[in-house]
């Protein structure tokens, strides 16, 4: 698969077969997460694999009232939740660089996104879910200080295949040159 026809194609999927993701498909998806860019190379992102079905309940629990998430993550083959350490980037010698105190969110950001990609590319769906709670996620799989759960992302084989997305905003209406408003396109 190209990277164009995966960035077009690639969509949030909330339904899954039974059949099981291997261990070497998420070998395979982390390795490719791996690579992904970050502030001075800090790679800040971790990830827990979660299979446990009693654990997978206990994660799903943390969302929100009705999050539409709720039921996919429980069908989930498994839950892969993003973590990220804190304090790293952003900073330099220990010591905050931006006046973005969350800068890990932008390096874990392009780690869950190439995550997802790479999981598309084999087949696989995924989504990502932020409407929960973080707190008790973390005090759950037992997440140290000094690193923050920031997304759950179920992964399964998709039920349906995949459809056109939603529309998107044009090129003209999100790039600006030189000044903000002033057309580029």
């Amino acid at each position: 698969m190209e990277l164009q026809e995966a960035i077009l194609k690639r969509r949030s999927v909330r339904k899954f077969t039974d059949e099981p993701v291997s261990d070497d498909e998420l070998k395979q998806i982390f390795e490719a997460a791996r690579w992904s860019p970050s502030w001075a190379n800090t790679q800040v992102w971790e990830f827990i694999v979660v299979r446990d079905k009693a654990l997978i309940e206990s994660v799903t629990g943390t969302y929100t009232e009705k999050n539409p998430a709720t039921k996919c993550s429980l069908a989930a083959s498994a839950l892969i939740v993003a973590c990220a350490k804190t304090n790293i980037s952003g900073c330099y010698n220990g010591k905050k660089s931006t006046s973005l105190a969350n800068w890990y969110m932008f390096d874990l950001g392009i780690a869950v996104q190439t995550l997802c990609l790479k999981a598309h590319e084999l087949g696989l769906g995924t989504v990502i879910v932020g409407l929960m709670n973080h707190e008790a996620c973390k005090k759950i799989l037992a997440v140290p200080e000094g690193r923050e759960v920031v997304a759950v992302i179920p992964i399964g084989r998709p039920v349906l295949p995949l459809r056109e997305g939603p529309p998107r905003k044009t090129v003209a209406e999100m790039v600006y040159k030189d000044k903000y408003g002033q057309a580029m396109f």
